[in-house]
């Protein structure tokens, strides 16, 4: 097992990464009340769920049980109040911990939940795919989907600790992993040509999840993320260099409707635009551009989307998080291995990039 922490100085949590790790012995210490409540949802519940309520009980902990309907589709506000009935109905008061146990949808609603039931409760991460491994459970970024905006609900809320089990990893389908290989190039690309350079000769082999790489991968960028959410929790700063890909990315997902991609596909083709981009304004070289197709593409994800309109297309992408007073700040490559935060660019070439990864172009 590996452990990073998250520096944010007293609120300072772990990361566990390693196979077949014991909740009993590893949660045992940041559970602080008597009551957990572990969320999850129906695929979850048959693989997993008996595991960690058995594991937690074992603690001498009242456990009680939320299971939500599995996909991105259901990460909105009608679900989420699925588990504030859940905390009301089992009684449980503000020293109780809600565990999120599943990928990037659960771990986002269970946390949201923690944030706000009785103005914040305690909350664990147990990621079970590889892009909530890798991203999603680390930082303490939560929330919800709305019709015009993907994640423009939510709250801030660090875990006590977050549980990264590659065991778990053997149950996940591969268009899930694929998902979650997105996220660990984009770690890569924006900043850490060596990681991208291993990732090159490794990518076989992580599609076809061997555990000692598929764990280096998380670690690496666990890692990269540490750092960046210690430095700037609260996405004041340079923690917007994580977006890259998902203004281009949430717009896809929010046209097609939230779950017809999965996140990593839609940020996958993100990457491409965002590269496509750089390319154009002279800041990428086309071989560096065709670089960023190949790893891409090796994972097995999409670089380009099914046909959206310019106009709408333009318009999700005026809903995004990063956009500030009125102007869309993009993510984009000064290299590749070098990412910038940017308002200038133009126009035009996003236009063109944007057109130009899309089915029929």
């Amino acid at each position: 097992m590996q452990t990073l922490y998250v520096e944010l100085g007293d609120r300072r949590y772990p990361i566990f990464i390693g196979s077949d790790l014991s909740p009993q012995t590893l949660l045992e210490p940041y559970i602080l009340g008597k009551q957990v409540m572990i969320v999850t949802n129906t695929t979850l519940e048959k693989l997993y769920l008996n595991h960690y309520v058995r594991a937690v009980k074992s603690l001498d902990k009242l456990v009680a049980t939320c299971v939500l309907p599995d996909g991105e589709q259901y990460k909105n506000i009608q679900h989420l109040n699925l588990i504030f009935d859940a905390l009301l109905q089992a009684g449980f008061n503000r020293d109780c911990t809600v565990l999120a146990l599943g990928g990037g949808v659960i771990g986002d609603m269970a946390g949201f939940a923690s944030a706000s039931f009785q103005r914040g409760v305690y909350f664990i991460q147990v990621p079970t795919t590889l892009l909530s491994q890798v991203d999603s459970s680390v930082g303490g970024k939560t929330g919800i989907n709305h019709p015009l905006g993907k994640n423009m609900i939510g709250a801030f809320q660090q875990p006590q600790v977050v549980m990264a089990d590659m065991s778990q990893l053997k149950t996940l389908p591969d268009r899930e992993l694929s998902a979650g290989l997105a996220e660990v190039i984009k770690y890569a690309l924006l900043g850490d040509r060596d990681f991208l350079e291993w990732l090159e000769q490794h990518m076989d082999q992580l599609v076809a999840r061997d555990p000692e790489l598929l764990a280096e991968a998380v670690y690496r960028s666990c890692a990269h993320k540490a750092r960046i959410v210690a430095r700037d929790e609260k996405e004041q700063g340079d923690r917007a260099l994580l977006n890259l890909g998902h203004t281009f990315g949430h717009a896809i997902e929010s046209y097609l409707g939230y779950g017809v991609w999965l996140h990593g596909e839609a940020v996958a083709t993100g990457m491409v635009m965002a590269a496509d981009l750089s390319q154009r304004m002279g800041w990428i070289s086309a071989d560096d551009l065709q670089r960023t197709k190949n790893i891409i593409q090796r994972a097995n994800l999409p670089i380009v989307c099914p046909h959206i309109p310019l106009e709408q297309f333009l318009e999700y992408m005026a809903h995004d998080k990063k956009v500030l007073n009125g102007q869309l700040r993009l993510v984009l490559l000064k290299q590749l291995g070098q990412a910038i935060i940017t308002r200038e660019f133009d126009l035009k070439l996003m236009k063109q990039a944007i057109l130009a990864n899309q089915q029929g172009a």
